[in-house]
């Protein structure tokens, strides 16, 4: 036992309860889903949305088109837009933030008065359905105005989650393409861009609105969605503004859309100055 005790140390009764340290790890700051990146550069991708006639689309697209007429003719059917009566013709609307789609827009002119226009989108991957979105016929609306039709939202809420593209959408090619998919043909002109302006209405320049995260502000949820605006310098006589809510989520929840009255001029008055008028208990300076 003598010869034992110098290797076995006396335990301490008190150092037998004391916890073992444990490593600590920092715990990664949650972050918040948002529908877009911010950017630093929005409108890099470009300010509008490019329209290519049949002879201009990449012969790909044209067999894309030719394979998917009798979907497109279905679909239109259902909305009774009357594709089979009539002479139709279609353009492309190329739309960067979308890749995995082929987006046209079908328009048959039988005059003043009587324009029926619809878009189709028609998934390039296999992965969706082919899309009509009612725009027009015979120039009325079939539902209500395109832009803020629950049918377009809930069209373009479906071909957004299809389209599984490898890069996130920027805010403003969506907001564009959103656009040209209800009718429009897009320009997003930034108010400080002197050489874009020229020819275009002066506009809003687009805009995007992010909750702001952690600091008791947000109350609802509501408050957490982001809200595009961008305007439509093409529009004539003055510019029209287009006003998308998406949830956190990504999904868009509403559009409004009206009238950009930041490009509308205002009147200055002429004429002579109104003759000054001395005030009540004052006495006129020398």
């Amino acid at each position: 036992m003598a010869l034992v005790s110098p290797l076995c140390p006396a335990q301490d009764p008190q150092a037998e309860s004391a916890p073992m340290p444990y490593k600590s790890k920092p715990v990664p700051q949650l972050k918040q889903p948002a529908p877009f990146p911010l950017d630093p550069s929005p409108l890099a991708k470009g300010l509008t949305i490019e329209v290519r006639t049949p002879d201009q689309m990449i012969e790909k697209d044209r067999l894309f088109e030719t394979d998917a007429e009798s979907s497109i003719a279905e679909r239109a059917g259902f909305a009774d837009l009357e594709f089979n009566a009539g002479k139709w013709g279609y353009r492309q609307l190329v739309c960067p933030d979308f890749p995995n789609h082929l987006f046209l827009r079908f328009t048959r002119d039988n005059g003043v008065g009587d324009q029926s226009v619809f878009s189709a989108s028609i998934p390039r991957n296999g992965q969706g359905h082919v899309r009509i979105i009612p725009i027009l016929r015979r120039s009325y609306s079939l539902f209500s105005p395109a832009p803020i039709n629950t049918i377009t939202i809930a069209a373009f809420n479906r071909i957004r989650n299809e389209e599984q593209a490898e890069s996130p959408q920027s805010w403003v090619g969506t907001a564009l393409c959103y656009a040209a998919l209800a009718g429009a043909n897009p320009v997003a002109v930034p108010a400080n861009d002197a050489s874009i302006q020229g020819g275009f209405p002066r506009a809003s320049e687009p805009q995007l609105d992010v909750p702001l995260q952690g600091h008791g502000i947000i109350s609802s949820p509501e408050d957490e969605d982001e809200v595009i605006r961008v305007a439509d310098a093409s529009a004539r006589p003055n510019a029209n503004l287009l006003i998308m809510t998406f949830t956190k989520n990504g999904r868009l929840l509403k559009v409004k859309h009206e009238p950009d009255y930041v490009g509308q001029p205002k009147p200055v008055p002429t004429g002579p100055p109104p003759a000054e008028k001395p005030v009540p208990g004052t006495v006129a300076a020398n």
